[in-house]
């Protein structure tokens, strides 16, 4: 008997353990869609359990029948599923501000709360419907000390974007983005025009998370490339389930953020005829003398109201109103997502068509893509993502051209832009060329076309052990088509002008990751990555140009009697990588990460062409410790620290190597040397130490980070003077130094939590630029410039203002006013009092600095039954602007061009106090470009984005398709609040844009302001 109860108990067991069953599936968060990393999942009633791994999937033994899985995760609310196939994802809902949030690091994922680094996470859904054109833009004031600035107000126009502060002084100072696995570049492709910005195709609303990795902690991985910062952007992937269709339509208006108050006919007339007796006075001339001031200002007056009697004018034109325009917005997006067991796909298509604030600026946007995951077998899976863009700019040119719309505000307002006939007047009637005519006599049409494409496959060995292997490809193709016909300033003295340009930039990318994590007891958790990784570039360029066309209306090289000029360039840069990374961390408490990265470039010497990028850092979570535990006021505390060395590889393709330029001598082909070579040129070099803090208050109602650090760049690449027995001036060298260090502090509450709702962010960063070391003693580097004066001077931040200081207007007989600022042998100033009405006797000093001290972001959103109010600022505080046109548009009527209506509060008699000189038409009188005159406080606080919305409720579309509906008003640049007197307070004027040359407005169109009514449904 005994024998026969043994032998059921045996069956019975067998059995049971015969008819268990495996399920897998996928953890994400249900509103970002992101895997969950750690997530426990533990089958009801049972101590049987797992945890997802780096990609949020699991895989678990169940009961063959009636199993229900436990979902949970810190910071989301626990979610129980029943198993009743083969597969089960699970989406949880976030309960508070997330500690526990994924952030995509260097090749891979990690868990915030174990980050040793600095990584700042900008959720896809901050960026979603908002009416800009680059996800830069989107993502401006979001990111603690990431500075984002659009120059200027043209559509598609270059973006700059500084992470903690400018890194290099000839060098790239862009930050690394990759999208997807795949570095993009930044750099302007077109040829003609306002540079304009690559990124601009990019749709947004494909981005499911933006992680900007700022720490040499977090960006020594990328080596070489990692010195400015790296972007890294995730793309949106598809879940498991039922398939979900969303659409986002909107429309609306752009007009120019501010406009400037500029004389009206009549005291433009005022002004110059006042200015031109009082020239006569200077010369002891008399004003009805023929070859008098004033008898020469009347015969412009006759020539500028097109030969009519300008005595008795009193229609005028206002210039500024002929270069803007209230311009429209247009957007649509459609996107499908969805899965089943082993297969999920993300697929949109988006078009958008903006007409900007400049006449004759037009952008046009379309593109789709298509993300696939597909789970080949139990250990294998494979993917691919493809993404095709393409935009359509009517470029305008660039600010320093009379053909800028910006430029017809310096026409005189007595003037008619058309004659009796219609035509547009031009010189001799206008001031100067009349850019109008390049609006309906010519065009600048640029096309892109942009091909991303990427595929990997990962392979599991174990469930600890994985390689990845990815491919990649960045086919990038910009054509300029230009013509200007006989009466424009480029085609006037060639019976018409045309180009054509073909830019084509193909970069490839190739990496292979080897992974491998394992926890031991749930106590010690250990990760590895071995990985290395293959880039090449090539860019390839062709340009064909002619003149003297048969008429206007033949307007394609075809027509052209006479090709001008044809080239074509091709370059081409590797760089070949090797890397790895170990991070390790006893029960999620002590954390520790160690990472290298040898870099190899075709771009340096021969001796120095590959170096290694060191980064370690610790944490310590104080809040697991036993003191703290289950205290009621610090739900998280973490203490971290890092040090790393990271690169800087932007300059040209072959600056070290010794370059000879081909050419013609004598109708013969011959080679001239052009460049020196330098064997040993090597990197920059950025080493930085990161201290930094993260907490949690009242169950995470208020979190936070709070950091400084300080980076120090060495081995700047510099053109360095050379003895000129080598048959060269300069060579490119390793040489000088710069600093950049700073504090940053991000604050994220829950200030009301229940049916009605308000959260606000908080993002303050600020940061001090210096330069400490140039080549062999030098320091001042000044081109020597009488119009702009962004310097790099040792002991200054870069671009620092540098000129002669403005002392005012001397109320006794009208001149302008200069410190002396006379120095002695310890540099020191020996009299500050002293002024001069002689500029030339002025001394240079430093006026300013155009990088700002503290840069902010801040967001408050209120919620209530389905209404939505997000308020969004930004701005910056402590830079100065530079008004390069002041010294044409505001110099107390020394010229021509219409003045700006301060110009009216000029000195007029003895014992006047004012800021503006008297006005003297022909003279310098404090009109001298290079000094504090023109000089302004740049400091600035923007609305940046205001989004009222509505979700209807659910239960209205029961049974209808529709599951979501949302309608809603989004504003962007709605107010500004600034000292500075030009139109827009965000500017660097588009022809000037460098590392060194920051905060000059040289007639700069403003910032748009955006309106648009949207709806977006999902189904």
């Amino acid at each position: 008997m005994k024998r026969l109860v043994f032998t059921l108990s045996l069956l019975c067991l067998s059995v049971a353990l015969w008819a268990q069953r495996s399920v897998s599936g996928r953890v994400t968060d249900q509103s970002t869609g992101e895997a969950l990393i750690g997530a426990t999942v533990l089958v009801k009633g049972t101590t049987t359990g797992t945890t997802t791994n780096i990609d949020g999937d699991y895989t678990i033994s169940v009961p063959a029948a009636g199993a229900t899985l436990v979902f949970s995760y810190t910071g989301y609310k626990t979610t129980e599923l029943n198993a009743d196939g083969a597969r089960l994802d699970a989406s949880l809902e976030p309960s508070a501000q997330l500690i526990d949030e994924v952030v995509v690091i260097g090749y891979g994922k990690q868990i915030k709360s174990t980050l040793t680094g600095n990584i700042a996470k900008v959720g896809g859904e901050k960026l979603q419907s908002l009416p800009v054109v680059s996800f830069e833009q989107g993502l401006q004031g979001q990111a603690a000390g990431v500075y984002v600035e659009s120059v200027n107000g043209k559509l598609g126009g270059a973006m700059r974007m500084r992470v903690r502060g400018v890194g290099s002084i000839n060098a790239d100072t862009e930050p690394l983005i990759v999208v997807d696995g795949i570095p993009l570049t930044k750099d302007a492709q077109n040829t003609s025009g306002a540079p304009l910005n690559p990124l601009a195709d990019f749709n947004f609303n494909d981005v499911a998370s933006i992680d900007v990795l700022k720490d040499a902690s977090a960006k020594a991985i990328y080596g070489s490339r990692g010195s400015n910062g790296v972007i890294l952007i995730t793309t949106k992937s598809g879940r498991s389930g039922r398939p979900r269709i969303e659409l986002d339509v909107q429309s609306g208006i752009t007009q120019a953020t501010n406009k400037r108050e500029f004389l009206n006919a009549a005291e433009f007339i005022e002004l110059f005829t006042e200015a031109a007796n009082n020239s006569d006075d200077l010369e002891g001339v008399a004003y009805d003398d023929p070859n008098s001031w004033t008898e020469f200002v009347y015969s412009r007056f006759r020539r500028y109201d097109g030969h009519t009697n300008w005595e008795e004018r009193i229609d005028q034109t206002d210039w500024q109103d002929e270069a803007l325009r209230t311009g429209s917005i247009n957007n649509a997006s459609l996107s499908f997502s969805g899965g089943k067991d082993n297969i999920r796909y993300y697929a949109s298509a988006n078009y958008g068509k903006t007409q900007g604030i400049l006449v004759s600026n037009e952008l046009e946007k379309s593109g789709g893509r298509i993300n696939l995951d597909f789970d080949a077998t139990e250990r294998l899976r494979i993917g691919a993502n493809v993404n095709l863009a393409r935009t359509f700019t009517e470029q305008t040119s660039d600010d320093n051209a009379f053909s800028t719309p910006m430029q017809l505000v310096a026409m005189a307002p007595i003037t008619p832009t058309r004659d009796e006939e219609g035509i547009l007047y031009d010189r001799p009637v206008t001031t100067y060329y009349n850019g109008l005519i390049d609006v309906e006599d010519g065009y600048r049409h640029v096309k892109t076309l942009r091909t991303l494409a990427s595929a990997y496959g990962q392979y599991d060995f174990t469930e600890n052990l994985n390689l990845r292997l990815e491919g990649a490809t960045n086919i990038y193709t910009v054509n300029d088509d230009a013509f200007f016909g006989e009466r424009t300033d480029n085609g006037n003295d060639s019976r018409g002008y045309g180009f054509s340009a073909w830019n084509q930039n193909n970069d490839y990318n190739l990496n292979a990751v080897l992974h491998w994590d394992r926890s031991f007891d749930e106590t010690h958790n250990l990760g590895i990555d071995l990985g290395s990784e293959f880039y090449n570039s090539k860019t390839v360029y062709t340009l064909v140009e002619g003149e003297q066309f048969p008429s206007d209306e033949f307007k394609t090289l075809a027509s052209a009697a006479l090709i001008t000029n044809g080239t074509s360039t091709l370059t081409e840069y590797n760089i070949l990588s090797y890397f790895g990374r170990a991070s390790y961390d006893y029960k999620r408490k002590y954390l520790f990460n160690v990472s290298s990265r040898i870099d190899g470039s075709s771009r340096f010497g021969k001796n120095e062409r590959y170096a290694f990028f060191p980064a370690v850092s610790a944490g310590w979570v104080l809040s697991e410790e036993g003191f703290l535990q289950n205290n009621k006021t610090f739900s998280f505390l973490k203490l971290r620290a890092s040090w790393g060395l990271s690169g800087n590889a932007g300059i040209g393709n072959f600056a070290s190597l010794g370059l000879y330029q081909a050419g013609a001598y004598n109708d013969n082909s011959a080679l001239t040397p052009e460049q020196i070579p330098n064997p040993n040129l090597t990197w920059e070099k950025s080493a930085e130490w990161n201290l930094g803090i993260d907490f949690g208050f009242f169950n995470n109602r208020l979190t936070g980070e709070f950091d400084v650090y300080q980076k120090n760049t060495t081995d700047l690449l510099l053109n360095v003077p050379v003895p000129s027995t080598s048959g060269f001036t300069t060579q490119i060298q390793n040489i000088g130094e710069l600093q950049n260090r700073g504090v940053e502090l991000v604050l994220n509450s829950n200030n009301i939590v229940g049916k009605f709702s308000w959260t606000t962010s908080v993002n303050l960063a600020a940061n001090q630029n210096e330069v400490i070391a140039l080549a062999g003693g030098q320091t001042l580097i000044d081109d020597g410039s009488s119009r702009y004066m962004n310097v790099v001077k040792v002991g200054a931040p870069i671009g620092v203002f540098y000129g002669a200081e403005y002392a005012g207007v001397d109320p006794a007989n009208g001149d302008a006013l200069w410190y002396v600022n006379a120095t002695d042998d310890q540099g020191n100033i020996v009299d500050p009092n002293a002024t001069t009405n002689d500029y030339s006797e002025a001394n240079f000093i430093e006026l300013g600095s155009p990088l700002p001290d503290l840069i902010a972001g801040m967001s408050n959103t209120f919620s209530y039954a389905g209404l939505t109010l997000d308020i969004r600022l930004q701005g910056q505080w402590g830079n100065q602007i530079h008004n390069a046109a002041g010294s044409f548009m505001s110099c107390n009527a020394c010229w021509f061009d219409n003045q700006t209506r301060d110009q009216l509060d000029r000195w007029q008699n003895p014992g006047d106090v004012t800021d503006v000189p008297e006005a003297r038409l022909g003279y310098s009188n404090g009109d001298q470009s290079r000094s504090s005159r023109f000089l302004s406080d740049g400091s600035y606080l923007r609305v940046k984005a205001v989004t009222l919305s509505y979700d209807f409720p659910s239960r209205w579309f029961k049974n209808s398709g529709v599951r979501d509906l949302r309608l809603y008003a989004t504003g962007t640049n709605l107010l500004t609040f600034t000292k500075y007197d030009g139109w827009d307070p965000e500017v660097t004027t588009d022809f000037l844009a460098s590392n060194i040359v920051y905060g000059v407005d040289f007639y700069a169109a403003p910032q748009p302001r955006n309106i648009v009514f949207g709806l977006k449904a999902g189904f």
